[in-house]
């Protein structure tokens, strides 16, 4: 699947999901649930419109793949552990949520690293 695509698909969970915090969960939240929702929702929105970016970079495929992949990885593991913490209370799942933001970390080092001095 192309990276485009599933920065499309991340984008149509972001608005999904969103629109899902403030209509369904709006009552049902605490507010600390709800700052909990919003970082997540935040950092999902942010680093999809980065994998849709990644295309117009001068990277190789296989650069691409790996920057995309940190960064989707990112979403799933730090966002996602915050949506269900927010949604669950289920605190463990913060725990866990560094991981994804260490994942998040090593996309944007690896852009660093991979991109030309001279790019734009």
């Amino acid at each position: 699947m192309s990276v485009v695509r599933i920065a499309a698909i991340l984008g149509f969970l972001s608005v999904a999901i969103g629109a899902f915090g403030a209509h369904a969960l709006k009552d049902s939240l605490t507010d600390y649930h709800k700052e909990v929702f919003q970082t997540a929702w935040n950092y999902h929105s942010l680093h999809t419109l980065v994998i849709l970016c990644l295309p117009a970079l001068n990277l190789t495929s296989g650069e691409l793949r790996l920057a995309a992949g940190l960064f989707i990885a990112g979403i799933l593991v730090f966002s996602g552990s915050l949506y269900l913490l927010a949604i669950t209370d289920t605190r463990w799942l913060g725990a866990i949520t560094p991981i994804g933001g260490t994942l998040f970390l090593l996309g944007w080092g690896y852009l660093v690293w991979k991109l030309p001095a001279n790019s734009a």
